[in-house]
Order: C-alpha cells, then sequence, then structure tokens
C-alpha cells in the first residue's frame, strides 16, 4: 500500500513568516515529476510545531491539491494529546488525504496500554495509520509487543521506524508480517529494505527526488547491485543535511538551490558558520549548486 519514497516535505515561509503555498505546490511539483510514491506534509521536517491549527489544516489542504491523485498523500497528524491529533486525523480524512502519520505521544510518555488505546482511537477515524517511532525525539519507544497487537487493527497498516536500528526493523517483519516497514532515515534505507523495509519517508528527497526514488525503486525491484551504487552516491548528502536540527539543513539546501526563502520559525534558527560551509560543500559537491 505504502511502498516506495515518500518526502517528508519542508513548510515553506516567506520573508514575513507566513506559509508560502505557492512555493510548497512548487516543491511538490518538483517531487512528483522526479517519480517520488508520495508526500507526508506536516510532519517534523514541516515544522508542525509552530503551525496554527489553520496553517496545519491548510498545508494538508495544498498537498492534496497538489498531488490531484498522482501522489499519495500521508498528512503528519499525531501529537501527546488524544483529542488534538484526532481532531487534525478528521480534518486530514475529510480533506482527501491517504494516511495520517501517527508520532508517539512526547513529554507526557504514556504507558505502552496508554499507547495502544492511543493508536487505536485515532485508527478508528477510518484513515490508514502509518505509526512513527522516534524515541530521540519522543523520550518513548513503542515497544515491539505493542506494534504487534496495534498491527492487528485494520486500519494500522505501516511504521516510520526512526530508531536508527536495522535489527528492530528484522524483529517487526519476522512478528508483525502484515505491517509495512518505512526508514525514517535516509542513511539506513537500503539496510532496512534489505531485512523487509518497503521504503524510505525521506528529507533527502526534497533536495534529490529523482536519486532517493531511483535507489529505493531498484531495491523493490530486486536490483541490489543498483540500489547500493546510489546508496554509495549518496551516503554524503545523507549525512550533512543532519549537520543539525532537522530542518534546518535541508531548507538552507532548497533556499541554496532557489527553491525556497530560507525561512524558520523560532526555535529553529539558520545554520552557524562552520556547519554552514559543510553544507555548501555537499551541495557543491552533487553539482546541486555554483
Amino acid at each position: 500500500m505504502f511502498e516506495g519514497v515518500y518526502t517528508a516535505i519542508v513548510t515553506p515561509f516567506r520573508k514575513d513568516g507566513s506559509v508560502d503555498e505557492k512555493a510548497l505546490a512548487d516543491l511538490i511539483e518538483f517531487q512528483i515529476e522526479n517519480g517520488v510514491d508520495g508526500i507526508v506534509p506536516v510532519g517534523t521536517t514541516g515544522e508542525s510545531p509552530t503551525l496554527s491549527y489553520e496553517e496545519h489544516q491548510r498545508v494538508i489542504e495544498t498537498a492534496v491539491a497538489s498531488c490531484r491523485g498522482r501522489a499519495k498523500v500521508i498528512a503528519g497528524t499525531g501529537g501527546n494529546s488524544t483529542d488534538e491529533a484526532l481532531f487534525l486525523t478528521r480534518h486530514a480524512k475529510e480533506a482527501g488525504a491517504d494516511a495520517t502519520l501517527q508520532v508517539t505521544p512526547y513529554y507526557n510518555k504514556p504507558t505502552q496500554r496508554g499507547l495502544i488505546e492511543h493508536f487505536s482511537a485515532i485508527a478508528d477515524v477510518g484513515l490508514p495509520v502509518v505509526l512513527y517511532n522516534i524515541p530521540g525525539r519522543t523520550g518513548l519507544a513503542i515497544e515491539l509487543p505493542t506494534v504487534c497487537e496495534l498491527a492487528k487493527h485494520p486500519q494500522i497498516v505501516a511504521i516510520k521506524e526512526a530508531a536508527g536500528s536495522v535489527d528492530r526493523v528484522s524483529q517487526l517483519v519476522r512478528h508483525c508480517p502484515d505491517l509495512e516497514v518505512l526508514s525514517g532515515d535516509d542513511a539506513l534505507t537500503l539496510p532496512m529494505m534489505i531485512v523487509g523495509g518497503c521504503g524510505v519517508i525521506s528529507v533527502a528527497a526534497n533536495v534529490m527526488p529523482r536519486e532517493v526514488s531511483d535507489m529505493v525503486h531498484a531495491g523493490l525491484g530486486g536490483d541490489w547491485a543498483k540500489a547500493r551504487a546510489l546508496h554509495g552516491k549518496l551516503h554524503r548528502l545523507f549525512t550533512d543535511l543532519f549537520v543539525a536540527t532537522n530542518p534546518i539543513p535541508v531548507k538552507a539546501a532548497l533556499a541554496r538551490m532557489g527553491r525556497i526563502e530560507e525561512q524558520y520559525r523560532l526555535p529553529l534558527t539558520p545554520l552557524e558558520t562552520e556547519a554552514a560551509d559543510r553544507l555548501d560543500a555537499c551541495l557543491r559537491a552533487y553539482g546541486l549548486v555554483g
């Protein structure tokens, strides 16, 4: 259902700080033209924590309208309040999204039973759910038995794995064979696919969508030699796009490529000199800037 490349799309802002819907639509068109399978708006890469509810909804609506069925939309509608996640998910369903990305509730750190009830309530909305396991940001992992229990729900169809463990992917594939596993870490996409993952929710695809798409589709088609070669080619980008907190470097890269304004919302701030120099050298090496 959700194999392939799904770009965790940035949210462009104008110089006055407002959401630039035209730039967002143009970014999505660039992604579709270069072979991605879908778009993930208003995830962490889309600076969802600093968007208002109205902005959040408009970004999802813009993504759905821009994709026009040519690529799937997995809308980021998670939260650490179940009521908030339900509110955002119902809107995403009404807007025409194909699925919802549901991050583990952060800061309040519920029990595993709380996670089961939280995610199950959201799945009952009727929109396919992609769980999002990223303990480095949320402080809480979705434990394997919890994932297996959740996978019994007919609307919980996939998980984005960003815990940095290929072994965990092996365990998920073994114990939850019907649950699709998407990498949440560009650099681990190929290793995760080798043990049974089916794609990636990618930051790097914002910048080089064709190459990321070619790598993943080569793996899906069984051409591992081509996939390995592309992984090797892209590895520097996978690394250097994380010289600072995501999405600062990827927005800086897109700005240098002339695709967006380099605007963030506090508490995110522009790259400092050393990190900016490293990113610039990387972009020059790939021929993305002059």
